[in-house]
């Protein structure tokens, strides 16, 4: 069994957290945590980095690195965002899907592959906290298990568990 926790990032300004953001952060740190953790990682988006530091930090291995693991960040997030503008406020990857099918079907399979890589480079009844975007870490879910998530709100998070191939997908707030 091996657990993965996938986390959107927190309110941000550009690329940096919002002292909003940062507060929201350290939120989740004391109440949303499940350590120890053998691999911690972003986006290596700034934002992305920022919050899984914050959430490191607060789950007491500060030692640990932040790994930034650019393919499980899309390299078109204007499209990204463009698409999910068409498809409305609050949409699920199955509206952005109306609006630009290859997108989410190609972006769920490069994103669900490089979920699968961090997931088998966990030891066994290893965790995992990777901090990412919104929709790709819904893409990336997707691209693994198979299942729709519904869209993360800022700082909420997908907790995958995987026991010889099936997933478990489950929401954390």
């Amino acid at each position: 069994m091996r657990y993965l926790e996938l986390r959107r990032h927190t309110d941000n300004d550009g690329d940096t957290l919002t002292a909003a953001g940062i507060m929201a952060a350290e939120n989740v740190g004391r109440t949303g945590l499940h350590p120890p953790y053998a691999l911690f990682a972003s986006t290596g988006a700034t934002r992305a980095t920022q919050t899984a530091e914050i959430l490191r930090h607060a789950a007491g291995q500060d030692d640990e690195p932040v790994l930034a693991l650019p393919g499980l960040r899309s390299s078109v997030e204007e499209r990204w965002k463009d698409a999910s503008a068409a498809a409305g406020r609050g949409a699920d990857l199955e509206a952005v899907r109306q609006v630009d099918p290859d997108l989410v079907d190609s972006e769920t399979r490069l994103l669900g592959h490089a979920l699968a890589e961090v997931l088998d480079a966990l030891p066994e009844e290893g965790r995992a906290l990777v901090v990412g975007h919104s929709p790709t870490n819904e893409a990336a879910v997707l691209g693994l298990t198979g299942q729709l998530v519904a869209p993360l709100g800022t700082g909420d998070g997908i907790l995958v568990i995987e026991t010889d191939g099936d997933f478990e997908v489950s929401r954390l707030t």
